[in-house]
């Protein structure tokens, strides 16, 4: 931790950045937070630029976001990265978007590395490009052992599908006899969940001013505490993420409970 302190210190010059930092730091941290990325085209449209000019500048800032989600001790980082829907977009988007985690990772990954930050990944494989899918594969591989953030990327995602799947994996799993359905509660379902090995988040932040979900970890946002910004991805900075972490330190989670 002192040494990702100092590395942060070394590349940013700005005081008041750093001593915001120091003070988020002194408050509960979220363990687990999910991010929807969202206004990537409107940015690169306002500019009257191609949708993937904001693509390629939303890149830029989920390396930043990663770096200070680490500074702050942040334990995983899920990044909504394309859902299962994000198909029905124009063909040379989609086929921009399958090269982002080549180019993101290819230049990212041994800062990741270096940084103790281990990849992951939730969603559907099978309908990933090849390119895309060794890219990914060889992130996980060679941060497997590193023990720092989780940087998760759902791509390829969707909540609903996941939640039918973790239904019919329970059921085969009933008939067969490996699991009795007597015993079946919130934490064996959630073990049939592509997030099996990560808390749920206790933090959502959506950028773009939309308000809505998107088919994005349904299950697991049930006590989560939201965020919403008008701020589109592409210039969303880390004062908008500190800011969206003091924003939940300054909130009473009662996980349908009352304060005593």
């Amino acid at each position: 931790m002192l040494n990702k302190i100092r590395l942060w210190k070394k590349q940013n010059t700005s005081s008041p950045l750093r001593d915001r930092i120091e003070q988020v730091k002194k408050v509960t941290i979220p363990e687990h937070v999910a991010i929807i990325m969202d206004g990537n085209g409107r940015w690169a449209k306002k500019r009257a630029l191609p949708r993937i000019a904001g693509h390629h500048e939303g890149m830029k800032v989920v390396r930043k976001i990663t770096k200070l989600a680490n500074v702050l001790g942040i334990n995983a980082l899920t990044l909504y990265a394309f859902s299962t829907e994000n198909w029905k977009r124009p063909k040379i988007e989609v086929d921009y978007l399958m090269k982002l985690p080549e180019e993101f990772l290819g230049t990212f990954l041994p800062e990741l590395i270096s940084e103790n930050v281990q990849v992951q990944m939730m969603g559907y494989q099978d309908q990933l490009p090849l390119h895309t899918l060794h890219a990914i594969e060889k992130a996980i591989d060679d941060t497997k052992n590193n023990d720092g953030l989780i940087l998760n990327f759902a791509l390829n995602y969707g909540s609903r599908a996941e939640i039918i799947d973790a239904v019919k994996h329970v059921l085969k799993d009933c008939k067969s006899g490996i699991m009795n359905e007597s015993v079946l509660d919130e934490n064996t379902f959630s073990s049939y969940l592509m997030t099996s090995n990560l808390a749920d988040p206790d933090l959502l932040i959506r950028t773009s001013g939309e308000i809505r979900l998107s088919n994005f970890m349904l299950w697991q946002l049930a006590y989560t505490e939201f965020w919403f910004t008008e701020v589109l991805w592409p210039d969303f900075s880390e004062e908008h993420f500190l800011e969206a972490v003091e924003a939940f330190q300054k909130r009473q989670r009662r996980f349908g409970g009352v304060n005593s």
